[in-house]
């Protein structure tokens, strides 16, 4: 086989088993990290403190950059035009993967133009209710939705987000209709059910979990494969029992990849020292008080689920008539 025809993160793959972290030049110069969405979010949090760590362990600068917009494309588009040396990197999301499926023509592809090099961190979404609601399930909620078909509203952070998405494969897999009112961020989404204006929410566990442990709203159940640390007597909806949702699963990740081209010291480094420092203690206990999972996958593994996302809520947004705003 030919070199060009081996995929780029299986030499990356090769490339840590072999001497390429023996050379040691990488990184000669200070590194940036583009984190895609607003400062204080989770992308921002495990950018930042990824960097805080390298810098240390390297003795090379390494900073963050925010470049918002375009749901990350903005951002990704300008690591997409940075050098290929491996000084400039994209903090990842799986609003990345979303946009490869909602968006037909980015100016780049997040699968072929770009290398994972691992993910370290996630963020639950959470299922919630207004405590008037007679439900306590999703089994409960499903057979609501199958009893009022169209007649049940839901709040999600806006059209074509996680949160919305997510709900969209859930409707998809159960056979069951909900209406959709998306709202311009999660918080306002949150204020709105709680307040009782809508009886059902969408949003990021971190800001329906105050909101139940207060009783003001009721948390049904977590998108993620397992249940979260931040919840662990919230279950999953995998563990419903519902037909459809055995094998449901919506993870809210967050990663580094870079350049394609990027040299394969440089990929093999990162690719090391990502799990190196999410794993160290001091870390993991400011992830986990932070409201954030750990979820570290290797460069093989964030391929794989990169390309999986793409393939299955393109699926999803064609069913649900989603188009982009």
């Amino acid at each position: 086989m030919r070199l060009a025809q081996v995929p780029y993160f299986a030499l990356l793959l090769a490339c840590l088993a072999s001497a390429c972290l023996a050379q040691g030049a990488y990184p000669a110069k200070p590194v940036r990290i583009v984190a895609t969405f607003t400062p204080g979010g989770a992308a921002d949090f495990t950018a930042r403190i990824v960097a805080d760590k390298w810098s240390e362990l390297w003795q090379q600068q390494v900073i963050v950059e925010n470049r918002i917009g375009a749901g990350g494309s903005i951002g990704a588009e300008a690591v997409h035009k940075a050098p290929a040396d491996g000084t400039t990197l994209l903090l990842v999301a799986s609003a990345h993967a979303f946009n490869a499926a909602l968006y037909p023509k980015l100016p780049f592809d997040i699968l072929k133009d770009f290398v994972p090099l691992g993910l370290a961190t996630s963020t639950p979404i959470a299922l919630a209710v207004h405590p008037r609601m007679p439900i306590k399930s999703v089994r409960e909620f499903t057979a609501l939705l199958r009893a009022q078909p169209g007649k049940i509203d839901y709040a999600t952070c806006g059209v074509a987000t996680a949160h919305h998405l997510a709900m969209e494969l859930y409707k998809h897999a159960t056979k069951t209709y909900a209406v959709h009112i998306p709202y311009r961020g999660c918080g306002p989404a949150v204020v709105d059910a709680v307040g009782g204006q809508i009886e059902v929410v969408v949003s990021s566990l971190t800001t329906v979990l105050p909101h139940a442990k207060a009783g003001r709203l009721r948390l049904l159940a977590v998108t993620s494969m397992n249940r979260s640390p931040s919840a662990p007597e919230v279950p999953s909806f995998r563990e419903s029992g519902v037909a459809g949702l055995e094998n449901y699963q919506v993870e809210v990740y967050y990663g580094l990849m870079a350049r394609i081209g990027t040299p394969r010291d440089a990929l093999a480094k990162v690719a090391a020292d990502l799990p190196r420092v999410i794993a160290m203690p001091e870390v993991a206990q400011r992830i986990s008080a932070a409201g954030i999972d750990l979820f570290m996958k290797s460069p093989e593994e964030m391929a794989a689920i990169l390309r999986a996302d793409v393939e299955r809520f393109r699926e999803v947004i064609r069913d649900a008539g989603i188009r982009p705003e």
